[in-house]
């Protein structure tokens, strides 16, 4: 058997049931891997090991007696720090926040508590969730794993450095961007973005969704049977809906998927990633499904306006803090959002005008196919250093072309390992369905999973 800290949650579980394990020797054995990475990849924020280690005690007696308080009992999580804890604080990435105790688990946490998951610490973020870097004015520099010299991505970035360590088999991100599946794409790992609502989540925002990082498909479905059970503070959440999570099997004869090789706008994409995602396409043509190349979807323009959106949104964030507490923030953030200072507030709306552009593109684009497949990122890992790969607050988001669209239209989209750069570098594939199809999703990335390319051995500590 694997050490403890590289078994799969389903793993775990069967051998609490078999008492081959205990849940107590799994948080040790996990906490003491945790050691050996930590002081170079810097991925957890709030650590509570005691914590975690009472709360094994306590689902080893319940696995004794042949009682588990639920779907997760004994597995150890972690949780990125936007997504409360009750009495940790949320510095939002930033050190221009003041550190308050949370009030209360916000709906994802209470969720993996109540099924009896072991929440080990939570996950480093950038400023306000608005860079894909480990970058942050609070946090140290989370590196990734594969290479320290490299950037996880984010903002789920320390939750992807994690999962790509074996800190566990859970952990759970948010992603309004890309900031679930371009750590996961960079980090090797899975990382689902469902559909809008289907995860209830406090605050809930314009195509902000929570969502699982794992090693694993089937561990990112197990995950959602419980992320997706309803909480009445999200009022944007989706009817709750019985949906048969852990049935992942499933054909891909005559599907017709889309393969998104131009977003449209940002960086070119690089020539080895462009190969191993048509190297993708080519097995699932070769398995029947009918695969036909897209033209771009989204224009300059459009994501521009998007973007002064934001810049506008975060500004207006900035300008509330008093002047001592403002000069906190990463320059960077701060420069990229004071440029709303330039729009007018025709600009603004039309900004996020475009979001409903972006819905009708999708839509459009969409039609012809059941599913879409494209890189998840344009490059490889890029340095840790950098806030963003143009290290330009002029230009910060010109990765997210293939990841951005579908927040905006609120349909689910998956980022899965399909192969490595020379360098030993991670490439995502990105597998996107209609708006609600989160099963169908998870089933072809299960497809996929267990027929890609031999894996890489996951990274050891240094």
């Amino acid at each position: 058997m694997p050490a403890p800290h590289d078994l799969t949650a389903l793993d775990l579980l069967k051998a609490y049931k078999s008492k081959k394990l205990s849940p107590v020797d799994v948080v040790d054995d996990v906490i003491a891997h945790i050691n050996a990475w930590e002081p170079a990849l810097k991925a957890l924020y709030a650590a509570d090991f005691e914590g975690a280690r009472r709360a094994a005690k306590a689902s080893a007696a319940r696995w004794k007696k042949g009682k588990p308080a639920g779907a997760l009992d004994g597995v150890p999580i972690t949780i990125k720090e936007n997504i409360a804890s009750k009495g940790v604080p949320v510095p939002l990435g930033t050190a221009a926040t003041t550190l308050v105790p949370a009030a209360a688990d916000a709906p994802p946490t209470a969720r993996v508590r109540e099924a009896g998951a072991i929440i080990l610490a939570k996950t480093t973020m950038p400023d306000y969730g608005m860079l894909s870097s480990g970058l942050s004015s609070f946090h140290p520099l989370t590196r990734n794993p594969w290479d320290l010299s490299k950037n996880p991505g984010g903002s789920s970035s320390g939750a992807g450095a994690a999962a790509a360590a074996g800190y566990g088999p859970l952990h759970i991100g948010t992603d309004i961007g890309g900031s679930v599946r371009l750590p996961a794409g960079w980090c090797g790992i899975f990382g689902l973005k469902p559909s809008l609502g289907r995860i209830p989540i406090d605050p809930p925002y314009v195509g902000r969704v929570a969502g699982p990082m794992t090693r694993t498909v089937q561990d990112a479905a197990l995950l959602m049977s419980v992320l997706s059970q309803p909480d009445a503070r999200d009022h944007m959440s989706l009817p709750p809906a019985r949906i048969a999570w852990t049935k992942l099997e499933r054909d891909v004869k005559g599907l017709k998927i889309g393969l998104q090789l131009d977003a449209g706008f940002g960086l070119p994409l690089d020539g080895e990633i462009q190969a191993a995602v048509e190297a993708a396409a080519k097995q699932f043509a070769k398995a029947g499904a009918k695969v036909t190349a897209m033209k771009p979807i989204l224009a300059r323009e459009i994501f521009d306006g998007l973007d002064n959106f934001w810049r506008a949104r975060a500004w207006d964030d900035i300008v509330r803090l008093p002047p001592e507490t403002r000069v906190k923030i990463l320059p960077f953030i701060a420069s990229w959002a004071r440029k709303a200072l330039q729009l007018s507030s025709v600009d603004v709306i039309r900004g996020f005008n475009r979001v409903m552009e972006m819905r009708k593109l999708a839509a459009a684009a969409c039609a012809p196919y059941d599913y879409v497949l494209s890189p998840t990122a344009p490059i490889p890992a890029f340095a840790a250093e950098l806030p963003c790969p143009t290290n330009d607050s002029s230009r910060p988001l010109e990765h997210v072309g293939f990841t951005v669209l579908w927040n905006m239209s609120e349909q689910p989209a998956a980022s899965i390992n399909c192969g490595y750069t020379k360098a030993g570098l991670p490439i995502g594939l990105q597998i996107v369905g209609h708006r609600f199809d989160d099963l169908g999703v998870l089933q072809l990335s299960r497809w996929y999973e267990a027929r890609r390319p031999a894996q890489h051995p996951w990274p050891s500590p240094p």
